[in-house]
């Protein structure tokens, strides 16, 4: 019924005689708003079946029934309708693995999903031995997320893991419903925040490398024939020119990231005549950097309560208690599994956390997946190849965690816990960051007598 868009439908048996025989009739069931997924008790409703009837004993009337369907599944639509227009969706994983960790990263998707302006109506977890080539997920179970997005007013599905232009193709004639996978969300929230003009370019070229192998033939009808009679055939088809264009426009994009790139590296080389010490804020998004940096700062920079509010590497001057000057950075967000492609062209400005002096790598100590958090801060700069420059663990928004917990993850980590947003609890803090980079310029200086020697 669902998969055929369908409110009814009757099978009439015909007797030997040729006469109509018992009538059999099925109906979809409307689901109840915030109805969960696997279910047993929603899963056994979503249709009903009506006892056999011979037409004569037929007290049924299709068409009221029918109306009232349309009426009770619009009106299980209508709060989501009537509050905007925002895409809605299902969030789909598949854990082949841990099932705490794939509910984590399901948790995760939510809220990029939240960042990203998504209203996540329902999300459905499978557990699989092995991930389906073609679908991810069983056919079955896609069958039954087809019925419940055209019931929950549903119009795109995404799936908390990177999909092959071939999957999303099987699965987007499979379901007649919008595909989106994780790295296409995380790039679309880079797409929403990007302010600067380097910013932009940057998105723009992983949004390109991203779609160029997803890029499938629309209409064989739109073929560029080479043309004149006797002509040699088809010439291009549309597709080869749109991938020949993507493929232009990411050299054009990469050449301009090469120059900024040179940009960047010459302010970076004046920077380091006034030999100013660098201290760089990383953590995983969502983790205070900006915050942190607006208090030691008195700056305004936007500091927001969702993923990826930072995309703009920001540099603010920071006198420190004994009237050293240092410059202190922002720097984007961290995330499990960051696309390959957006870490590339976020390079050059990852690149200049590798003039650091200090690295202060901040921690979301309220959050519950704060060591899968750490983990994957610690891979990327790895990855990135900034595991030399000396790191300072910093747990912030300890307001919001236990007392016990706080102190026992500082004891755990030789951090610091702070607040962000108390500034009577960065004094520590501060004295920590002088003395670190005091002992790191006496090291990289020791024939002369450095401007950052501690007081005699």
């Amino acid at each position: 019924l669902a998969l055929l868009r369908l409110d009814l439908m009757a099978s009439i048996d015909v007797t030997p005689s040729g006469l109509p025989g018992y009538v059999r009739s099925a109906h979809l069931m409307p689901m109840k708003p915030g109805g969960e997924a696997g279910d047993h008790g929603a899963e056994a409703r979503k249709w009903v079946f009506l006892d056999p009837a011979h037409p004569a004993q037929l007290d049924v009337n299709f068409l009221e029934l029918i109306e009232s369907l349309e009426e009770e599944l619009a009106r299980n639509r209508q709060p989501t309708h009537a509050r905007d227009q925002r895409d809605r969706a299902i969030l789909v994983g598949v854990a082949t693995g841990s099932l705490d960790e794939a509910r984590e990263s399901m948790a995760e998707l939510r809220e990029l999903a939240d960042s990203c302006g998504v209203v996540v109506l329902d999300a459905v977890l499978q557990r699989r031995k092995e991930i389906d080539p073609k679908f991810l997920l069983g056919k079955g179970k896609l069958q039954e997320l087809v019925i419940q997005a055209l019931q929950r007013g549903v119009d795109m599905i995404v799936f908390d893991h990177d999909l092959t232009p071939a999957q999303v193709r099987s699965i987007n004639d499979a379901t007649d419903l919008k595909v989106i996978d994780r790295t296409q969300l995380i790039l679309d929230i880079f797409a929403q925040r990007a302010q600067s003009r380097e910013g932009k370019i940057q998105v723009e070229l992983a949004q390109l490398k991203y779609m160029l192998p997803r890029l499938t033939e629309g209409d064989t009808g739109l073929s560029r024939l080479t043309g004149g009679i006797g002509g040699r055939g088809p010439g291009e088809t549309k597709l080869e020119v749109d991938r020949r264009r993507v493929r232009v426009r990411i050299g054009h994009l990469e050449q301009q990231i090469h120059q900024l790139r040179r940009q960047r590296e010459a302010r970076r080389s004046r920077r380091r005549r006034y030999d100013l010490p660098i201290v760089s804020i990383v953590g995983y998004t969502n983790a205070g950097k900006s915050t942190l940096l607006n208090t030691l700062t008195h700056s305004q920079v936007l500091a927001e309560e969702r993923m990826f509010a930072t995309l703009d590497p920001l540099s603010r001057r920071l006198r420190l208690p004994r009237e050293r000057e240092i410059i202190i950075s922002d720097t984007v967000g961290f995330i499990r599994n960051l696309p390959p492609d957006l870490i590339n062209a976020f390079r050059a400005t990852l690149e200049e956390i590798a003039d650091s002096d200090l690295i202060l790598h901040l921690i979301d100590a309220s959050s519950p997946n704060l060591e899968r958090h750490i983990e994957s801060v610690e891979r990327t700069l790895g990855e990135l190849g900034l595991n030399e420059i000396p790191r300072l663990l910093v747990f912030n928004k300890q307001d919001q965690a236990l007392a016990d917990l706080a102190h026992n993850l500082c004891r755990r980590y030789q951090a610091l816990s702070i607040s962000a947003l108390q500034p009577e609890t960065l004094g520590e803090l501060l004295h920590q960051m002088e003395e670190r980079l005091v002992i790191r310029h006496e090291r990289l200086r020791p024939e002369r007598a450095p401007v950052w020697s501690a007081p005699v």
